[in-house]
């Protein structure tokens, strides 16, 4: 896992899940992460718990049939990272 976290900046586990808050200049940048993250996170169905309050979008994964966090929850915190540097 310490090794996966490395390639994964900002991410950290929390309460058992990979967890990652990100900011962005206003609320309009923070949604359409949010929607543009949806589409991608539909053709995976994988989904994340996340929340949105301003410009700040915080992201928890976790493999609830695995119990923990799975290459899965990995695999969507890099595709994030790509959808989030387009908009930061």
């Amino acid at each position: 896992m310490d090794l996966a976290l490395r390639k994964l900046p900002g991410w950290q586990v929390v309460n058992g899940k990979l967890h990652r808050e990100y900011r962005f200049a206003d609320f309009v940048y923070a949604f359409g992460f949010m929607t543009a993250a949806a589409l991608r996170i539909q053709t995976l169905d994988h989904h994340p718990e996340w929340t949105n309050v301003y410009n700040r979008v915080t992201v928890d994964l976790v493999t609830h049939d695995a119990n923990g966090i799975t290459a899965k929850d990995l695999d969507l915190a890099a595709q994030l990272e790509e959808i989030a540097a387009k908009l930061q």
